[in-house]
């Protein structure tokens, strides 16, 4: 479904994108449990994609604020459907903003292209404008957000795709290729 493929670029991208890095945790359709209180077979699943910085990079089944140093995420993308959309446009925007104090909430439907970001300045998240090129920067990440190709992508400061694995193989691949023909070009056969 266009769901499980973008949620599984924007992971992929990301954890390419930060590959030397152990410091940070990404969630995808994991539930956060935010009060002890909290029933855990409450209706509420969770985010779609969320990031915790400054953390010990590790598998989890959850992510538990209590069991967490009461971090919450810096960062959430949720991925619209016909199904969600009013809720998190208003019911989980309100939460995320109020409870979680998250820094930066997106929002991108694979449907219909819409695509929103806000940073939350003071106590209210505020829209971030995009740049000439529609993409919305994430201070989180320090990367651009945007849509390529129909998806939902990150984009470093300069406006350069970030890669996934695979692309990056290829680029690799092609740039082994190109190498290889200009030594040819000078009489060297590259081995």
């Amino acid at each position: 479904s266009l769901h499980y493929i973008q949620l599984a670029l924007l992971v992929a991208c990301l954890e390419w994108q930060w590959r030397g890095r152990n410091d940070f945790f990404i969630g995808a359709n994991l539930t956060v449990y935010y009060s002890q209180q909290q029933l855990r077979n409450r209706d509420f699943r969770g985010p779609d994609f969320f990031l915790i910085a400054s953390t010990e990079k590790r598998p989890r089944r959850s992510w538990v604020v209590w069991e967490e140093d009461g971090k919450y995420p810096d960062i959430i993308i949720e991925l619209l459907s016909s199904f969600t959309a009013r809720v998190d446009r208003n019911a989980k925007k309100i939460l995320y903003q109020n409870r979680f104090r998250t820094p930066e909430y997106f929002w991108f439907d694979p449907e219909d292209l819409e695509f929103s970001g806000f940073r939350l300045i003071g106590q209210e998240y505020q829209a971030i404008v995009a740049n000439e090129f529609g993409r919305l920067w994430s201070e989180v990440l320090e990367l651009y957000l945007g849509i390529h190709d129909r998806k939902l992508r990150y984009f470093t400061p300069d406006g350069e795709l970030v890669a996934t694995p695979e692309e990056a193989a290829l680029q690799a691949q092609e740039r082994v290729e190109r190498l290889a023909n200009q030594l040819r070009a000078l009489g060297i056969e590259p081995e």
